[in-house]
């Protein structure tokens, strides 16, 4: 997972999405996302994880600070799961631009 925090010392929030082991979509926000993604896989960090394990990580959103993060965290946590769904297969999501199965064409 090397390079999610973007370039170094570019110290930004980014708004996330987990897809969960029971199906479900977690939202958070961070400045660290290799740091809290160890935090949810360890147990430690959000409640929601007690009785569910992190699967992968599906959207990234970075460009944030701290208060437009948390705003974009409410707003996504309100969409419906499909709008969520179609969010994460959106260009916004930043781990696309990071897929090499993605292709160019």
């Amino acid at each position: 997972m090397a390079g999610l925090n973007g370039p170094p010392g570019e110290a930004g929030w980014q708004v996330y999405i987990i897809h969960c082991s029971d199906g479900s979509l977690y939202t958070g926000i961070t400045t660290d996302v290799e740091r809290r993604l160890a935090q949810h896989g360890a147990g430690r960090g959000a409640r929601y994880f007690r009785g569910r394990d992190p699967e992968r990580l599906v959207y990234l959103e970075g460009g944030h600070d701290r208060s437009s993060a948390s705003r974009r965290e409410a707003a996504i946590k309100q969409l419906q799961r499909e709008d969520k769904w179609r969010l994460i297969e959106s260009a916004a999501n930043r781990l696309h631009a990071r897929d090499p199965d993605a292709g160019d064409s």
